[in-house]
């Protein structure tokens, strides 16, 4: 009875020093690591929902861009931090999808390390070339590419844009030359400078160079047209049937954190990407969909996504470095 009565106790005593922690949280500024650089679709994103997150948690959000290495600086960081919730990851299928099968080596595990907060948000992509191109038409383009093989080029900044690079090459049967970036903005760059031919980048990033006359848009990656740009047909209806490559955002915490942590964190950012001045701010004007879970949704999801990845990537035909 005794023995009974002392792990009741201890039970509610864990009980109530979870809810105390849960109510004091946040009790320092956070850090939200991007893998990307400022300016890109992730940025964007993290930038917006941390302006929500300060206002109802009543502590500042600081956004900490480490871009470059496929997003190993970002995850490493965040997997290396205390589990104590004060630093979360806002980052992409390429972190926590793509780069298991794009590397034979990562410095991270995207399981193991990392406790699923909530998924934030699904988007296609726009396929871009510069405004002087001679292609006018995804087919032009592939017709171009069949052409002279090899010889016209394409830059991505992540995995979402490098793998539908990829998937066109193979459902296209062209043979293109790649060129890795650190981010789709630096892409951005050079195909406006003309060192490469080609892209398929996000919605916030390649939408203003299209509006601005830089870009011409020939098709989107998702399988519908976009609200955004309903005059630009998607790549399956250009001509590659079938077609059809997106991406998605998700936040993650140190593996570890407490329950409590992250039960709070998934209810501040899940609001946080729900909310109307998100929603102006970045999903409207990028055409991202806004797409929150649970934290245990999350875990399923990546899963499967991790499975499609790798098929996707095995049937490309890409080396694991």
């Amino acid at each position: 009875m005794i023995r009974r009565r002392t792990l009741a106790l201890a039970a509610t005593l864990a009980l109530a020093g979870t809810a105390a922690l849960a109510q004091g949280f946040p009790t320092k500024p956070i850090t939200f690591v991007v893998p990307f650089a400022a300016g890109s679709a992730t940025d964007q994103l993290a930038r917006a929902l941390g302006a929500e997150v300060t206002a109802h948690a009543k502590q500042s959000v600081v956004v900490d861009n480490k871009a470059g290495a496929s997003g190993f600086i970002a995850a490493q960081q965040v997997a290396r931090a205390p589990a104590d919730g004060h630093t979360v990851l806002i980052t992409t299928n390429t972190t926590h999808a793509a780069n298991e099968h794009l590397y034979k080596k990562l410095p991270y595990d995207p399981v193991k390390d990392f406790a699923p907060l909530t998924l934030l948000g699904k988007g296609g992509q726009i396929m871009v070339v510069r405004a002087d191109h001679g292609a006018k038409t995804v087919g032009e383009f592939i017709a171009l590419a069949k052409k002279e093989p090899g010889k016209l080029s394409f830059g991505s900044g992540s995995s979402s844009s490098r793998i539908a690079g990829e998937l066109l090459q193979q459902m296209a049967d062209i043979k293109l030359l790649h060129a890795p970036y650190k981010s789709n903005p630096s892409a951005l760059t050079d195909l406006l400078g003309g060192q490469i031919d080609m892209m398929i980048t996000d919605m916030s990033t390649g939408l203003p160079q299209i509006k601005g006359g830089k870009l011409r848009a020939l098709g989107v990656s998702s399988a519908k047209r976009s609200p955004l740009a309903p005059d630009v047909p998607t790549i399956a209806e250009a001509g590659v049937k079938g077609y059809e490559m997106g991406y998605w955002f998700a936040a993650y915490a140190p593996a570890g954190t407490p329950p409590a942590v992250v039960k709070r964190l998934n209810e501040l950012l899940a609001a946080a990407a729900r909310s109307a001045a998100a929603g102006k701010a970045f999903y409207e004007p990028s055409g991202t969909e806004v797409a929150t879970s649970s934290p245990d949704e999350l875990a399923k999801f990546q899963a499967a996504e991790s499975q499609k990845w790798g098929r996707i990537i095995k049937a490309a035909g890409i080396q694991a470095e």
